[in-house]
C-alpha cells in the first residue's frame, strides 16, 4: 500500500498528474448543467482530500531525506556526538529534553568563549 501511495503522490506532484486533476475538474464541472451537482461536489471533495494527502506524503519524503542528510553530516564529523542521530524517531518529550540540553550546552560554550576573549 505504501508503494502505491508514494507512486500516486509522485505522479500527482508532477505536471502530468496536475493535468489529470485539471481534466477531472473540468469534466466534473461540465456535468453540473445536467443535474449532477452532487457528483461534482463529491468529486471536488475527493480531489481536495487527494491533494492534501499528496502534500503530506511529499512533506514526509522531503523531511526524511533532510534527516538522512543531517545524520550523514553528524556522523562524518569527528567532533560531534552521534547521540542525536535518529532523534526524530523519539517521543516528543525526549526530543524536547534533548533540544533543551543541547541549547544549554551551546549557551554554556558561548559564555566560555566570551569570557576567554575578554
Amino acid at each position: 500500500m505504501n508503494l502505491f501511495l508514494f507512486r500516486m503522490a509522485d505522479f500527482l506532484s508532477r505536471p502530468p498528474g496536475f493535468y489529470f486533476v485539471i481534466v477531472a475538474l473540468i469534466g466534473s464541472t461540465a456535468l453540473v448543467p445536467f443535474g449532477f451537482t452532487n457528483v461534482v461536489t463529491y468529486a471536488l471533495s475527493v480531489v481536495a482530500i487527494i491533494i492534501t494527502s499528496v502534500v503530506l506524503i511529499q512533506n514526509y519524503r522531503d523531511t526524511a531525506a533532510i534527516h538522512a542528510k543531517l545524520d550523514e553530516i553528524i556522523v562524518s564529523m569527528r567532533e560531534t556526538r552521534n547521540e542525536v542521530v535518529g532523534l526524530e524517531h523519539e517521543q516528543p518529550e525526549h526530543i524536547a529534553a534533548a533540544v533543551e540540553r543541547l541549547e544549554e550546552e551551546a549557551d554554556g560554550r558561548d559564555r566560555v568563549c566570551r569570557e576567554t576573549t575578554i
